[in-house]
This record gives structure tokens, sequence and C-alpha cells, in this order.
């Protein structure tokens, strides 16, 4: 016990980095629909690129955004749980709260601009993404059984969730304004680099307990993609700036799907360093070739008192194979919708967002989530940014970071702590940094020669 205790620890701990993420909007909790500027926009509406025709033209050098989620693991319950004996009531809460989010969860995702590749000017952008997602879930049947032994349920399902997913994401955006709105689309092109994940629809697992004692078997299909290719849609639309108001929603990933081809080339994913940590995987001390998929099953033989003696009550087997028919398959990016207004009055932005996916999968999650943010440009040089969110995969997040600028260089730090509001009650993380390089704004108020009479 002590061993998975330390295994868990240890996933919630890796540092990683929701797809297309910033420092400004990391400080400010999400509230972005209506606020981001020129290449920050791409991922969030891209119907505010179209209200950029007078704006510098905006390059980001580097930028690194890394971050983690998970539902359990907290200073705070840490100290609370460990060496402990749980009350019934104590047991009960702690269950209903994991029960809630289908077992005990760890989300990881990293996301980098791909330097001096993300560019926007005018009602314009390009932007070039690494991204890397990671999903981890233990099952809710596991947990019930920990928690209350055999006493609630006979019949206890521990299918395991894991999927890992690297992948290149190329869009190309631009803005259509009109007298009181701007929309904006921007089309993408998902490079997919690799993918591990179980396949569920053919994987299975769970543990009986009954008067004949404790008995179960499982089997999972791992399966891996090398090399994959897709294509993606966001739309956005935003209103024209009125006392200081505005309005957007946008829908991210309208589609945006990866079809991936079993039995690829290795040299597929060696097109991103940052692969190179990740592929070729690995099961134990052997290395997975392209086309190889995972078989593991296990079985649990009957577990009561007069077989205890036995040497064979779990047996397991991993067995490497390569698939008869080799299919294609398709992993979907989750798509989200956002809904948001802004109000700037004298030195301070305030902005709100609502936001919802449409599954529960990786950043996305079936529920709401708003957030507000606020930004303080009294310097305009130092501008300052806190934000709070409450909902959706996150629960709580408090927001907080500022920028520098000096001359064409724009340097921006965020800080979050997710699902929780303090350090000792976080459960995850994101810190996000960049320099990001900015064109001369054009001075509205100076006027050119005068034409020869």
């Amino acid at each position: 016990m002590k061993k998975v205790t330390f295994i868990l620890l240890f996933l919630s701990l890796c540092i990683q980095a929701q797809t297309k993420r910033d420092p400004r909007v990391v400080a400010m909790a999400g509230a972005y629909t209506t606020i981001a500027d020129g290449i920050f926009s791409v991922g969030y509406n891209p119907g505010m690129i179209g209200l950029q025709q007078n704006r510098p033209y905006m390059m980001q050098g580097f930028q690194l955004d890394f971050g983690l989620l998970g539902n359990f693991f907290s200073i705070e319950n840490i100290a609370q749980y460990s060496g402990d004996t749980l009350n019934t009531k104590e047991k009960n809460a702690l269950f209903r709260e994991l029960e809630d989010a289908d077992g005990m969860a760890f989300f990881m995702d990293t996301h980098m601009p791909i330097p001096l590749l993300n560019i926007s000017k005018g009602n314009k952008a390009f932007s070039a993404n690494n991204i890397i997602l990671q999903n981890y879930r233990l099952p809710i049947g596991l947990l019930e059984l920990v928690f209350y032994g055999n006493g609630q349920k006979s019949d206890l399902d521990i299918e395991f969730n894991y999927e890992i997913l690297g992948m290149n994401e190329y869009g190309f955006t631009f803005g259509i304004p009109f007298k009181s709105m701007s929309w904006g689309v921007t089309a993408k092109y998902m490079q997919g680099l690799f993918y591990l994940g179980v396949d569920e629809d053919s994987s299975s697992s769970n543990i009986i307990t009954d008067d004949l004692g404790i008995y179960g078997s499982g089997r999972y299909i791992i399966r891996q993609g090398v090399g994959g290719s897709g294509f993606g849609l966001d739309i956005g639309v935003v209103s024209r700036p009125h006392n200081g108001w505005q309005f957007g929603a946008s829908i991210i990933n309208l589609s945006g799907t990866i079809t991936w081809k079993q039995g690829g080339e290795k040299s597929s994913s060696s097109i991103n360093p940052l692969t190179s940590s990740f592929y070729p995987f690995t099961w134990g001390d052997s290395t997975l070739d392209a086309n190889e998929s995972i078989l593991y099953t296990f079985n649990i033989d009957t577990i009561r008192a007069d077989k205890l003696g036995g040497d064979s009550l779990f047996t397991n087997e991993t067995i490497f194979f390569v698939p008869k028919k080799t299919k294609d398959f398709i992993t979907r990016v989750p798509a989200t919708f956002r809904l948001g207004l802004s109000k700037r009055k004298d030195d301070f932005l305030f902005a709100s967002d609502l936001v919802a996916g449409f599954q529960d999968k990786f950043y996305a999650r079936k529920q709401w989530k708003w957030s507000i943010g606020a930004e303080w440009t009294r310097i305009p040089t130092v501008p300052m940014r806190i934000g709070f969110g409450w909902g959706g995969g996150d629960l709580k997040e408090l927001g907080m970071g500022f920028g520098v600028k000096k001359g064409a260089v724009m340097f921006d730090l965020g800080f979050a702590f997710r699902n929780g509001m303090w350090l000792h009650t976080m459960k995850g993380f994101n810190f996000s940094f960049g320099i990001t390089i900015v064109g001369k704004e054009k001075d509205p108020n100076k006027e050119g020669p005068l034409p020869r009479p």
C-alpha cells in the first residue's frame, strides 16, 4: 500500500503544462474571451483578431507553460489522512468526492509555442504549437474496495484509464470586421506525433467478492499510434467596444480529430525534440516497436482461508503483439464553448467568462466554469493581474501575475492555484512565462505630410 501511495504521489507531482495557454490567461484564471490580443486570441476567440487592424504586429519569442491537476493529493490532505484512521463520516465524505470525479484522476498537459513561428499582423495570424496531453484515472471500484472492503458492492469495476497524446498544431487565423462586431475563424492542421492509451472498447476488468471468496480477472488492450493527421476549426465573434463594454463567444475545436496510423514509422515522432522523453514507449524493461500493441491480462483465483497457502492466487501476463488487421483509429480533440464579457474603466480592465466542454476528456469537462479577472494598467509598462475561477475540472482556481514591457520586448508571468485556493490546499497548479516581441504602435494623432497644392 505504501508503494502504491508513493507512485500516486509521484504522478501527482510530475511537472507538465489546456491546450493553448499563456501567462496572461493563467493570471486571470481563464477570463479571456473578449480581451485576448493579437496572437493570444488564437485558441480563445479568433473573432478578436478582426479588431487588430491598427495594432502592431506581435511575435512570440519563447514561452513555456506547464501545470498539473489532480482531485485528491494536497499538502493539507496528506497531512490530514497520512497514518490516521478515518471515521465513517470522513470516509463517506472523501469517497463521495472521488466518486463524483469517477475515480482518482490526474491530468497533465504541456503547451509550448514553437519559437518565432507564432505571428499576428493586422487581422491575420499564424500559430504553431507543440502539445502533450496525459490522463490517468484509478477506477472507482478499486477505491471502493479500499474504503469499504466488500461491504458495499459484490461486483467491482476496476477498469483503468490511461492516455498520452503528443501533437503539433498549426493554425491560420483571420478575422472579418463589421460595423458592430467581428467574426473570426482558425483553420488548423493537427500533426499527430504519438499516442498510447487503453482501448476502452476492448478492455474490461472486475473483482467479485461474495460468500465464495474474492476472485476476478482483467484484460487490457493498450494500443499506440505513431504519426497521425487531422484538421480542426475554431470560430468566434466579438462586439466592438461600446462605452468600455465588449461581449463575445467562441467554439474551440468545433471540429478537430486526429487519425492515427498503426504501424507507422518511428521517424514520424522525431520531428520535435520534446517527444524524446516519451517515445519510443517502454513497458517494463522492453521497448515497443512502432507497430506493436500490448495485451495485459491478470487473473485472481478464489481468495479464501483454505487457499491462502497456494502459490498461484494471482497470475498476470504481458504480451507484445502486432494486430493481424492494422486498423486506423481516431482521437477526438475535446471541444469547448466560451462566452465572455469585459469592461474597461480608467486604469482597470475587468473580464468574466463562462466555459463548458462537450465531453469529459483531457482538459474539457461537461460542466460550466465561471471565471472573473482584473488587470490594472496604471503603470502601462508593468500591468498587474489577478483572477478567480469556480467550477469545471479545476473546481476552484486563483491566478495572479504581471507583465514587464521594455521597448519592443514584453515579458509576462502567471501562476495559478488549481483545485484549491492556497499553497496547502491546491491539488494542482499552472506556471507560465513568456517573451513576446511587439511592433511599434502607430500614433493615430500623428498626421503625415500635407499634399502639395
